[in-house]
């Protein structure tokens, strides 16, 4: 099983789609195995968008993600970082496929609802940013067999 972070943003949680982005990756079949609503420091922002730091819109980002609280949750499942990010969409709503979360619910990049982990290498970096490894919590649920086929 594969492990990814989704974030919905300060965006998301005020315009209230909070419940609508997990229902959405539980209906697809993924396991929420950790979830938290926390107003995000500086430092765990700067920690976070790290590789941006120095770009034109680092620190508008930093200001963004800062100024409400967001839900942070860890995600399994098979291929769980590519399910993730089709379901949400391109990071662009303009560019994302109808149906999808960003599609369905934004305009603008900058405020585009949810952080989708987009690598196996990103998504552990990550998980390890905003969860410490008490704090997931991976079970069995019985329908994963009408979920997987092995």
């Amino acid at each position: 099983m594969e492990r990814t972070l989704v974030i919905v943003k300060p965006d998301g949680v005020q315009r209230g789609l909070t419940g609508e982005v997990i229902r959405r990756l539980e209906q697809r079949g993924l396991k929420v195995i950790a979830l938290k609503m926390l107003h995000v420091s500086r430092e765990l922002a700067e920690r976070h968008y790290a590789v941006h730091k120095g770009k034109p819109f680092y620190e508008p980002l930093i200001e963004y993600i800062t100024s409400s609280p967001v839900v942070v949750m860890v995600v399994e499942g098979k291929a769980a970082i590519r399910v993730v990010r089709k379901t949400v969409g391109a990071t662009n709503p303009a560019d994302a496929e109808p149906g999808t979360i960003r599609a369905d619910y934004a305009l603008e990049i900058g405020r585009n609802i949810v952080h989708a982990s987009d690598a196996p290498e990103t998504a552990e970096a990550e998980i390890a940013i905003w969860f410490r490894a008490e704090e997931l919590c991976p079970y069995e649920r019985s329908l994963d067999t009408w979920i997987y086929e092995g």
